[in-house]
């Protein structure tokens, strides 16, 4: 598989050889389906909680008399029946909402997201990613030179300068590639790929 290497000013200079196990497979919707939503699903933290019928905030008073009034009798407030009232089965912060991938599954998901990023010309190459200081001014000119506004970097070496600089771009992802996930993959419109960093997807996904 060749993809494109572009040069400072975001233009295509020439091609780099990339496995194509990692970034030539043949695109499998239902499983990046399945990726992606397990993802997000394992990202969530479970921390909401109704309340039952004993936990709400309500006077024990009795909304009104029992016989002549033509309505249902009611107790109290507290009840399922009634607005503000408790919840039957109240959804409790223990919750698991996790989703099991196996990582079979998982490398096979995110080359098939990759490939698919390629053929669309939203995944290309740069020789490396680097900023003089740790200024968001120097990283945000460099992108709008390459002509992007809405970029994920996968990057071999990150080093101080590059993580600060990047880390208050609000259209900008710079990651090692052991923290590429597959949602980033997809939301980014553009896809950039150090030449260090493809060996290392290449061994994490091929």
């Amino acid at each position: 598989m060749q993809l494109e290497l572009l040069n400072e000013q975001g233009q295509a200079t020439s091609s780099v050889d990339a496995p194509d196990t990692v970034f030539a497979r043949e695109y499998n919707e239902a499983l990046v389906h399945q990726v992606v939503v397990a993802f997000q699903a394992n990202a969530r933290q479970g921390t909401r909680a109704q309340l039952d019928r004993g936990e709400v905030k309500h006077s024990t008073k009795k909304p009104f008399r029992q016989k002549g009034t033509g309505r249902a009798r009611a107790g109290m407030t507290s009840s399922p029946l009634w607005r503000g009232g408790g919840r039957i089965f109240p959804n409790r912060p223990d919750e698991n909402f996790s989703h099991k991938v196996n990582k079979k599954m998982y490398r096979a998901g995110m080359a098939s997201i990759l490939s698919q990023l390629a053929r669309d010309g939203r995944l290309a190459v740069v020789e490396s990613l680097s900023v003089d200081a740790p200024k968001t001014k120097l990283l945000a000119q460099k992108f709008k030179a390459m002509g992007l506004n809405s970029v994920m970097v996968i990057a071999d070496q990150i080093d101080d300068n590059l993580a600060l600089a990047s880390r208050n771009l609000a259209n900008v992802l710079v990651v090692e590639p052991r923290y590429a996930d597959p949602l980033s993959l997809v939301f980014y419109k553009k896809v950039l790929v150090t030449k260090g960093a493809i060996e290392q997807l290449k061994e994490m996904f091929a």
